[in-house]
């Protein structure tokens, strides 16, 4: 009888494992690039060239792998949301960082899906998601010291709000050209009315 391994310590993956993981990633990254979010576990697993219990082994759930492929991007919306709280000028800071949000919903298409999903499957999501609404809410308390946004708008009405801009763009033909215009229309209308 063959003995079983005892798993890694703190999470580390064998390297074929690790290899394995990273195949996956590549061909999932690959199908929402073209737009695919269903992230077919069977399909993913014949493109990558491993089993289909290799993919669940490492993604028990369609949640795990589209977090696993959309929390670099959390990430990096995090560090664009904390140097635009450094900006100098608020305006600059809160467009650099709404801007940077829906280039990157463009890009990935599970993106928003994350965003707006009612439960997460890691509790690394969970906290990425959290510090990035705090961050948010921290960007527009100072937009609404300087004027620049109206009080009543919060965090969760900018999620909302780019959420809505990036579907508009990207059924509008050439996604790029429509996401600056729709995104100028959305920071016009945040700016409190003329007395």
């Amino acid at each position: 009888m063959k003995k079983k391994e005892a798993p890694p310590e703190d999470g580390e993956l064998r390297a074929d494992a690790a290899r394995n993981r990273e195949r996956v990633l590549a061909v999932a990254r690959k199908l929402l690039a073209r737009g695919d979010s269903s992230l077919p576990m069977n399909q993913i697993a014949r493109a990558a060239g491993v089993g289909v219990g290799t993919v669940y082994r490492h993604f028990p759930t369609r949640q795990d792998l589209l977090e696993a492929l959309v929390n670099e991007h959390l990430e990096a919306l995090l560090t664009t949301a904390r140097q635009a709280e450094e900006a100098d000028e608020p305006r600059l800071g809160l467009q650099r960082f709404l801007r940077a949000v829906l280039e990157l919903m463009l890009a990935d298409i599970g993106l928003a899906e994350v965003l707006n999903a009612p439960r997460d499957a890691h509790p690394r999501t969970s906290k990425l998601k959290a510090e990035l609404g705090a961050a948010t809410t921290r960007l527009l308390a100072r937009a609404h010291r300087s004027g620049i946004v109206r009080e009543e708008i919060g965090a969760e009405d900018i999620q909302r709000l780019m959420c809505g801009v990036d579907h508009a763009a990207r059924i509008g033909g050439n996604p790029k050209v429509h996401a600056e215009r729709y995104l100028t229309i959305l920071l016009d209308g945040l700016r409190p009315a003329p007395r």
